[in-house]
């Protein structure tokens, strides 16, 4: 049997559209752009993997505990996080097609075609003036010099007719009350969720008893107003982040920092996500952001290539220090111990939830060669499947049906299940294989009028080999084989 792995993707939005897993947000208006709606199937598998990651931190481990801020913040929120003064991008506009781009990223891309084209001398030496922008002029007029040199054109009309770069703060603004108009009454939509950590945590700390190191969870919507939005749902205006700030004392930091950088990416491979496809990037010094001590990504290798599924960061005392210069609090921690106190300094863990949708969607796809046809299957981790068993009885005959609605009855209450009966049997199980269900019962003559207990088939959709067994051991089956499953190359 011939295998062909995910290489272009494309087919994920394709088949994310026709299963039922993704779809373009307000689609029968032409859709809004980078924005996305989850269907019966990605809602489930979405959830799945954040009970998932929920359980990883919170559940797993004693002090670590859950947090659901509002969406909603003071505005003197984002003064002390740097995001009003310091969270831009470079724009440049196309005055022929008002389309908008990061000024930065088109030249990305002209450096690349370059290179396609066997130029690396001249790539390398556009590559260098782009990673010293800035220091001859400014960013912006930097930007805009290497653009009209090379005479880059815009991508969608093909015109050289460019305004001049500017920078565009990216966080989404409006207005806080019924009748409010003015910018006195300007508020955001957060761009991140780790600030609603830090403005709480002294009240975690008072209220949950942890001490020194403790860490805060929390899962939740953010919004960027991203120009270069594009590349399905890993590069959105509204998506959903899985944080966790670890707060701990320093001179610890940095021996913290490697131990969550190896427990993450042990956690994506526990979630059944090949760890050839699978790295660990860390930022150079100088490329470091202006809180972080040390940062890497945590890297997938997409259709697109390797791409941030994580980013853990040493964030030092940064975030503490700077709200408790702004809000005029204390932020610091009494050790009862060392009888001292101090600021903590905070190791993060951020990964995008609807990036770890789209790893494990790119990760499970094959198609398969079998007896001359195409077979298309999500090879997923059970756990995270958005279905985990399909009930089918053979044929519409009541003595099948009745004993499928029974299976179906009892374990509906532990596991998602399908009950289907419409076309062939090879016709559903083909559905069952796209949608990433790991196991199908099937109901026939043969089991239910069997001398003694009701037996069934069961086919398992990695390797589609199937095993009769008793109709009431299913669950248990269901129950061992998941615990066991372990990923394919």
């Amino acid at each position: 049997m011939s295998v062909t792995h995910l290489d272009n993707l494309d087919k994920i939005v394709s088949l994310s559209k026709a299963r039922g897993f993704i779809f373009q947000s307000s689609d029968i208006y032409g859709g809004l752009g980078a924005v996305y709606d989850y269907g019966p199937l990605g809602a489930e598998l979405k959830r799945n993997i954040q009970q998932e990651w929920w359980k990883s931190m919170t559940q797993l481990h004693d002090n670590i505990v859950g947090l659901d801020a509002a969406i909603f913040m003071h505005p003197r929120t984002w003064e002390a996080s740097g995001h009003v003064e310091g969270f831009n991008d470079p724009m440049i506009d196309d005055k022929q097609s008002n389309k908008r781009y990061r000024a930065d990223m088109l030249i990305e891309q002209h450096i690349l075609k370059l290179r396609e084209k066997g130029k690396k001398d001249k790539a390398d030496e556009i590559q260098h003036l782009l990673d010293t922008t800035g220091t001859r002029k400014g960013i912006c007029e930097d930007l805009y010099e290497i653009i009209m040199d090379e005479e880059i054109r815009a991508p969608e009309s093909g015109a050289f007719d460019w305004t001049e770069v500017r920078q565009f703060n990216l966080m989404f603004k409006t207005h806080y009350g019924a009748t409010s108009s003015g910018e006195d009454d300007a508020i955001y939509l957060r761009p991140e969720t780790a600030q609603g950590i830090f403005v709480n945590y002294k009240n975690v700390m008072d209220t949950a008893r942890v001490q020194v190191p403790f860490g805060i969870a929390q899962i939740g919507k953010a919004f960027r107003n991203e120009v270069v939005a594009r590349q399905f749902v890993f590069r959105m205006r509204e998506f959903e982040q899985m944080e966790m700030q670890y707060f701990v004392e320093p001179g610890t930091d940095q021996d913290e920092y490697e131990k969550w950088l190896e427990a993450r990416l042990n956690w994506h491979k526990k979630m059944g996500v090949r760890e050839s496809n699978l790295r660990t990037s860390p930022h150079p010094p100088d490329k470091l952001a202006h809180y972080a001590r040390a940062a890497a990504d945590i890297q997938y290798k997409y259709p697109i290539g390797w791409q941030e599924v994580e980013g853990i960061h040493n964030r030092t005392d940064f975030d503490l220090s700077r709200h408790q210069e702004y809000s005029g609090k204390k932020m610091e921690y009494y050790d009862q111990q060392k009888q001292e106190r101090y600021i903590p300094y905070v190791i993060e863990t951020s990964v995008g939830l609807d990036r770890t949708t789209l790893m494990i969607l790119c990760d499970a796809y094959r198609e398969e060669e079998v007896d001359g046809d195409t077979r298309t299957v999500l090879k997923m981790n059970p756990k995270l499947a958005p279905t985990k068993i399909g009930i089918f009885p053979l044929i519409k005959k009541d003595k099948l049906q009745n004993l499928a609605k029974k299976i179906e009855a009892d374990l509906r209450d532990e596991f998602n299940v399908l009950y289907d009966e419409s076309g062939s049997i090879g016709k559903r199980y083909r559905r069952q294989d796209e949608a990433g269900t790991p196991f199908c019962v099937t109901v026939d003559f043969d089991g239910v009028e069997s001398d003694g207990e009701d037996t069934v088939t069961i086919r398992y959709r990695d390797d589609m080999t199937q095993d009769r067994i008793p109709a009431a051991k299913v669950g248990d089956f269901v129950r061992d084989k998941m615990k066991n499953w372990s990923p394919e190359d």
